[in-house]
C-alpha cells in the first residue's frame, strides 16, 4: 500500500515525478481523495512553510515544492469533484492597481493551494471594483492584497473602501502583505490581517476564517 508520508516527502523535496507516481498509486488503490490531500500534499506543503519560516528553505525551494504539489493536485481534480471534496475556503488574490509585481502574490497563491484553499488569482494592477466583483462572483471569504511599492500601498485602502461602499465589507476578511507592508499599516487602514511572508499567509488565513 502507498505510504502517504513518502508523498509528503516528495513534495517537500520538490520531486514532481515521484509525487505524481505516488499520487497515481494512491488513486489506483482507491484511497479517499481527502486523505491523499491531508496526509500527502497538504502535510508536505505545511512542512515546506515551516522550513521557510526557519530559513531552512528559501523562495527557490518553495517554488519547486509548489510545482510538485500542483502537478499531483491536477491528477486529483476530477476525483475531488466526484467525491465532493470542498476547499477550506475561497481566497481572491491580486496585486493592487498601479503595481505590476507578482512573485510574492504567486508564492502566496501556491502556498494557499497547498493549504487546501481555492485560489482565485486576479493577477496584477487590479482595480478595486474588480476585487469587489470577484468576491461576489466566487462567494469568497477572504481577499489577499499585495503591493511591493510604497506608492501603490494606498491601493489597499481603496479596495477596503470599495468593499464598504458596495456593502460587502462585512462578508469578507481582508489580508494584506508585501515588502513595505506592516502590521501597523494593516491596523491603520482597517485590514483584518497581515502576513509578512507566503508561509505565514496560510496560517493567517486559517486564523481569520477559523478553519
Amino acid at each position: 500500500m502507498v505510504d502517504l508520508k513518502q508523498l509528503a516527502e516528495a513534495v517537500i523535496s520538490g520531486n514532481a515525478p515521484r509525487a505524481k507516481e505516488l499520487t497515481q498509486q494512491a488513486i489506483k488503490e482507491k484511497l479517499p481523495v481527502q486523505r491523499i490531500l491531508d496526509e500527502g500534499l497538504i502535510a508536505g506543503m505545511a512542512e515546506v512553510g515551516e522550513r521557510f519560516k526557519k530559513n531552512i528553505f528559501y523562495v527557490p525551494e518553495m517554488l519547486i515544492a509548489a510545482r510538485a504539489m500542483n502537478q499531483s493536485m491536477e491528477l486529483l481534480q476530477s476525483l475531488m469533484v466526484k467525491e465532493g471534496v470542498k476547499p477550506v475556503g475561497t481566497v481572491v488574490l491580486g496585486t493592487v492597481k498601479g503595481d505590476l509585481h507578482d512573485i510574492g502574490k504567486n508564492l502566496v497563491g501556491m502556498m494557499m493551494k497547498g493549504g487546501g484553499f481555492k485560489v482565485v488569482d486576479l493577477g496584477v494592477d487590479v482595480p478595486p471594483e474588480k476585487f469587489v466583483a470577484a468576491v461576489k462572483e466566487n462567494k469568497a471569504e477572504l481577499i489577499g492584497l499585495s503591493a511591493l511599492l510604497t506608492t501603490t500601498m494606498i491601493g489597499m485602502k481603496d479596495v477596503l473602501e470599495a468593499l464598504k461602499k458596495d456593502g460587502v465589507r462585512s462578508k469578507v476578511k481582508t489580508m494584506i502583505g508585501g515588502a513595505p507592508i506592516t502590521q501597523k499599516y494593516a491596523d491603520e487602514i482597517g485590514a483584518d490581517g497581515f502576513a509578512p511572508d507566503a508561509a505565514s499567509a496560510v496560517e493567517e488565513a486559517r486564523k481569520l476564517l477559523r478553519v
